[in-house]
């Protein structure tokens, strides 16, 4: 990370075309497939493993064409990104369906399991879609480090950095118009967080009415969990 001003102005990956690292994405993919493996048999209504072993086939190739770094984007490459968020996102919300149907309709006598459940699907979304934000924003993460900026699309959010360049030295210093920033998955894992709790943005603002849709969907899932799911556990364990 730049450390002075004179860093901000030559150490941004955007600088050297070196893209961005492969494995926070690999490991907040595992962590999701992980946090679905554990989910309660109620909650699923396909067999453990099949999700996971296909999110799994789809994040191999991947890591294949881009082993470290972010660098080469084919078809195949966009198809395959794509499809795996897609898979972990529609995974997690039916498994929100699902427990919301049990709290409604079903004789639910173990909170404690219901609160573990709760906060599992609840991380899991904030996880999933901090990876679709991550692959719709300007293209993708190869877009946005490998092309020139007059070549991005139009953005899908607009961050604090994108309009400090008039703001004090040490904070224009890190701006995207002085440092050539851009987002990376942890800039875009913080928006979802913060969705996630606040449910509407905060500090990052959707531009784009398919970012704004995909905040209102994990808004609303996440209030599910919040005030619905974890409410009426509450409630059972008392």
């Amino acid at each position: 990370m730049p450390r002075t001003r004179a860093e901000a102005h030559t150490l941004h990956p955007r600088h050297e075309r070196r893209g961005e690292a492969r494995w926070p994405a690999v490991l907040a993919t595992l962590a999701a497939m992980a946090l679905y493996l554990a989910l309660p048999q109620q909650l699923l209504i396909t067999p453990r493993y099949l999700v996971p072993a296909l999110e799994m086939l789809l994040l191999l190739p991947l890591i294949a064409i881009n082993p470290r770094r972010l660098t080469r984007q084919t078809a195949t490459f966009r198809f395959l990104s794509l499809a795996l968020v897609l898979v972990i996102v529609a995974g997690n919300l039916v498994a929100l369906g699902i427990l919301v149907h049990e709290l409604l309709h079903a004789q639910v006598a173990d909170g404690r399991s219901l609160l573990v459940a709760a906060f599992q699907v609840w991380l899991t979304n904030v996880i999933a879609f901090g990876l679709a934000f991550w692959e719709m924003d300007r293209g993708g993460p190869v877009n946005r480090t490998q092309l020139p900026r007059e070549e991005l699309p139009l953005a899908d959010f607009r961050f604090s950095q994108d309009e400090n360049d008039d703001a004090v030295g040490e904070v224009a210093a890190g701006a995207s118009g002085t440092s050539d920033w851009v987002p990376t998955l942890v800039d875009y894992l913080y928006v979802s967080l913060t969705n996630s709790t606040a449910f509407s943005p905060t500090d990052t603002m959707p531009l784009s009415p398919r970012a704004k849709l995909m905040m209102a969907v994990e808004s609303v899932a996440a209030l599910l969990t919040s005030l619905l799911v974890i409410a009426r556990a509450v409630s059972i364990l008392h």
